[in-house]
């Protein structure tokens, strides 16, 4: 358990923070679940605990390690050994709650993505690609917190993730652009006037920064919607949701707030941030009336998730 602590938190400090807040069993298991999550990105990316990604050069042999993850992971569900740890105990969380294969191909299936240099053109594929990197592991989540069996919940849990992963995606548009990566639509880059593989060029800041405001615009419609879900959840996970939920955005806000210097400098939300953040969740989660945003987000888990059934 120690080990899966620290994987998640040497690779995400906001989430860990939160986590604290679960129940005991259901903190254990999400620390189990990132661990996974953590293992399979750092084996996909040739990183260790979200560290510096290096770039895709071989496309074959990347490949080749995304369906090394999906053999570990379907071993680990059948309940045999996998002679690492992660994956091992993401066979137990997944014989505990109800984790499917279907699931976790979901989830592997953006670590392909990656493997293939892949790109969105357009905004529902940017959306697609978040829902499998994030919004299936949201749905997870779910389960590991023992959410009501209703597709509505499982489909917040999902918003929630979206816009974890927008956030990120805001905050780290230079530092992807250096590992060869960009996850802004070419056709969003296009209205902007940034011509193709020059987003991240210091020239263009100001206009990246207008790109900026319309990830974060959709971070907040799928943050408030992951919010009526919340609501369904046990008193402690509640808690922890609206944290994180609070820490993330606050991620994207501040991205928005420093306008064309976001990047040369990676945005944080520090500790005493992070608790005062903690501590307006807790007045939220305690009163649970989540206001009824005025519109849903426009992408549903069903338009993009490719794997029906659950």
């Amino acid at each position: 358990m120690s080990e899966s602590y620290y994987a998640i938190a040497e690779g995400s400090k906001s989430f860990a923070f939160a986590s604290l807040l679960f129940d005991r069993d259901t903190r254990q298991r999400a620390w189990l679940l990132y661990h996974w999550c953590r293992r399979c990105d750092d084996l996909a990316d040739g990183q260790e605990l979200g560290g510096e990604m290096a770039e895709v050069h071989n496309v074959k042999e990347a490949e080749d390690t995304v369906q090394g993850i999906r053999a570990l992971t379907r071993r680990s569900l059948d309940g045999q050994p996998t002679l690492d740890l992660a994956f091992d105990s993401f066979g137990m969380v997944a014989a505990e709650v109800g984790l499917t294969m279907d699931m976790a191909n979901d989830v592997i299936a953006g670590f392909s993505l990656d493997a293939q240099g892949w790109q969105p053109r357009s905004e529902p594929e940017m959306m697609r690609y978040c829902y499998h990197v994030a919004g299936a592991v949201g749905v997870m989540m779910a389960k590991v917190m023992q959410a009501p069996n209703d597709s509505w919940v499982y489909d917040r849990a999902c918003d929630l993730g979206l816009a974890f992963q927008l956030a990120n995606i805001a905050r780290d548009i230079v530092d992807d652009d250096a590992a060869g990566r960009c996850y802004l639509p070419q056709e969003w880059l296009a209205e902007a006037d940034i011509k193709p593989g020059e987003h991240a060029k210091p020239h263009n800041r100001f206009k990246l920064a207008a790109v900026a405001v319309r990830l974060v615009s959709l971070m907040d419609l799928y943050a408030d919607a992951a919010r009526l879900g919340a609501a369904k959840l046990s008193f402690r996970s509640r808690w922890a949701v609206l944290s994180a939920t609070r820490i993330y955005t606050a991620i994207g806000h501040k991205v928005l707030d420093r306008g064309q210097l976001a990047w040369n400098k990676r945005v944080t939300i520090g500790k005493f941030a992070k608790l005062g953040h903690v501590i307006a969740a807790f007045w939220e989660a305690l009163v649970n009336r989540p206001d009824q945003p005025e519109h849903m987000p426009p992408y549903t888990r069903e338009d993009l998730r490719p794997l029906k059934g659950w």
